[in-house]
């Protein structure tokens, strides 16, 4: 018996949005309007690039980076969740698929000492340059038409669980905990077995909520959170199964 956990990063292991929250390394801790209002839908992961630019060419340093990232809250109950999971390792396998970037979610797990607890980070790949600015980079090119043109969580999860196949690994039970637009693909891949924890009152849920009075319900199961100490609840309950 082993189960897999797929978490999404920002406002679900995270509090916040770790793009947004390093705005506050900025001048005055915010961006001038016309770089802010430079965003278009689906290429965030662009307009990040420019972002970092910005931090560059205002002297941001990468430890005044690192500083900033490291005092991200997590989200309520979510330090003893990922305590529980790193203690029942040889249960759950554990990964995050996420649309901010490998430097900050790594600065952010090994800080709190959590970066053992994950098998695998699918995000897009950063790096400082050789003149000390973050350059960051689409994850993969894919042919998806509902996801950001950099990052289709859905094909990451096909792509692990058949690479995973090939080692002999087969899962029980997916269960799948995130609170974005961009989870309802993956979430659509699941299976009726698979569980869909989508975080309560974020855009998943109301995407999840809204299929099912569309009558094309998605078909795992879904249990809503809002604090993570309902999905060590949920994880400890299955393990009695």
């Amino acid at each position: 018996m082993k189960f897999l956990l797929v978490f999404d990063f920002d406002h679900t292991i995270v509090d916040e949005n770790s793009d947004t929250w390093i705005v506050k390394c900025a001048p005055e801790k915010k961006l001038p309007n016309g770089l802010r209002n430079s965003y278009r839908p689906g290429h965030w992961t662009e307009y990040m690039g420019r972002v970092f630019v910005y931090l560059g060419d205002s002297g941001v340093k990468e430890d005044d980076m690192e500083r900033t990232m490291t005092t991200i809250p997590f989200t309520a109950g979510m330090v003893d969740l990922l305590g529980f999971i790193g203690k029942n390792k040889e249960l759950f396998d554990c990964i995050i698929v996420s649309d901010s970037n490998t430097v900050f979610i790594d600065w952010i797990l090994k800080a709190a000492d959590f970066h053992k607890v994950f098998d695998e980070v699918f995000t897009n790949p950063a790096a400082f340059s050789s003149t000390g600015y973050l350059t960051v980079q689409s994850f993969h090119a894919h042919h998806c038409p509902k996801c950001p043109k950099n990052l289709c969580k859905r094909k990451v999860l096909k792509e692990f669980l058949d690479k995973q196949l090939e080692r002999g690994v087969s899962y029980t039970r997916l269960v799948y905990i995130g609170d974005g637009g961009n989870d309802l693909c993956p979430v659509m891949f699941l299976k009726k077995d698979d569980v869909a924890m989508p975080r309560q009152g974020y855009t998943l849920e109301k995407k999840i909520a809204q299929l099912a009075q569309d009558l094309s319900p998605v078909e795992c199961s879904v249990l809503v959170w809002s604090s993570a100490t309902d999905i060590m609840s949920y994880l400890k309950l299955l393990i009695k199964e």
